[in-house]
């Protein structure tokens, strides 16, 4: 009997591949990333297990053309690129890479909270294009201290939680929204509070979005949401882009209705030097990277492989969605 079938998207680290090609037919995806709706149906067709990234979609078109697929096993935390339902519909098991990664993306948050609100970046870009001619006085380039401001973390999950207790070192007040509270022993634990959303919008001197990305959630900070915020509050995203309507956003920044914000995701990945948040100078860019840690890359390796291989198995994966 010859081996099963398995299809990369993208090449994973060279340990993880040789434990692969130990037990399947591997075959890896070489070219333009992501790889085309058309060559991914064509190659889905007749493998037994995929292994995928957040930015192939993987729809039910996909899914009815696969024939024997046992699993699909995504190198990322988030799952919303994947018809988890229809998959489950069709007996296909879907693994993910969710705990690995917490403490990585926490602390890509906490800097890019850092930067923002002391203009770090805005900083070293004044430098860099010789903008800088004289020692600041008074009240010239001033940020904002942490301590003792209102932080609002919208998803009190694993990294939302991981953030709090990384901003509770900081002496900030914490306030949290989440779609029903924790315990009051996690809340004492992290010293925080359960607010309304309203409260949350209003209160906060800096929002940070840890949430997945739903049709609840689907450009929820807009407009509405950027007129009830502080004038001079922040916001920061690590999560996913399409929580936020960027349109709004932009409009936000530029006229001054909040003071800044810091992004790792955005609504269409990448973006590129001309899209209008460039622009802003109030704003802190970073091209996706909450996971991007040699140790978190490898832990995430390690998981993929094996959701894979128990997927194929007709077991549940360590970090199973749905089925």
């Amino acid at each position: 009997m010859g081996k099963k079938r398995i299809f990369l998207t993208r090449t994973i680290h060279h340990f993880a591949l040789k434990k692969l090609r130990r037990r399947y037919q591997v075959e890896i995806h070489t070219g333009k990333i992501p790889i085309s709706q058309i060559k991914l149906r064509d190659k889905i067709e007749n493998i037994e297990g995929l292994i995928c990234f957040p930015y192939d979609k993987i729809g039910s078109d996909l899914i009815d053309a696969a024939k024997n697929l046992k699993v699909i096993s995504t190198y990322s935390v988030g799952f919303d690129h994947i018809d988890t339902q229809y998959a489950k519909k069709k007996k296909i098991r879907v693994g993910y890479t969710p705990e690995v990664l917490t403490d990585a993306t926490a602390d890509l948050t906490f800097s890019l909270m850092l930067d923002v609100v002391r203009r770090v970046s805005e900083g070293d870009r004044i430098i860099r294009n010789g903008k800088w001619r004289q020692i600041y006085g008074a009240f010239d380039y001033v940020g904002m201290d942490l301590r003792g401001k209102t932080l609002g973390i919208f998803g009190l999950g694993r990294i939302g939680s991981a953030f709090a207790k990384r901003a509770k070192s900081f002496d900030m007040k914490i306030i949290y929204h989440n779609r029903k509270p924790v315990s009051k022993n996690k809340e004492n634990r992290l010293g925080l509070k359960y607010v309304t959303l309203n409260k949350l919008i209003t209160q906060s001197d800096i929002i940070s979005i840890h949430a997945p990305h739903t049709k609840e959630t689907d450009q929820l900070f807009d407009m509405k949401i950027f007129k009830k915020m502080k004038k001079s509050a922040f916001l920061i995203n690590t999560s996913r882009g399409k929580i936020i309507n960027e349109i709004d956003l932009v409009i936000a920044l530029n006229k001054k209705i909040i003071a800044g914000a810091a992004l790792d995701v955005y609504g269409s990945e990448p973006i590129n030097e001309n899209h209008p948040l460039t622009k802003i100078q109030n704003v802190v860019l970073t091209p996706h990277i909450g996971s991007s840690t040699k140790e978190t890359r490898v832990k995430m390796a390690e998981i993929t492989v094996k959701n894979l291989n128990l997927g194929i198995s007709g077991k549940k994966p360590i970090y199973s969605v749905g089925y």
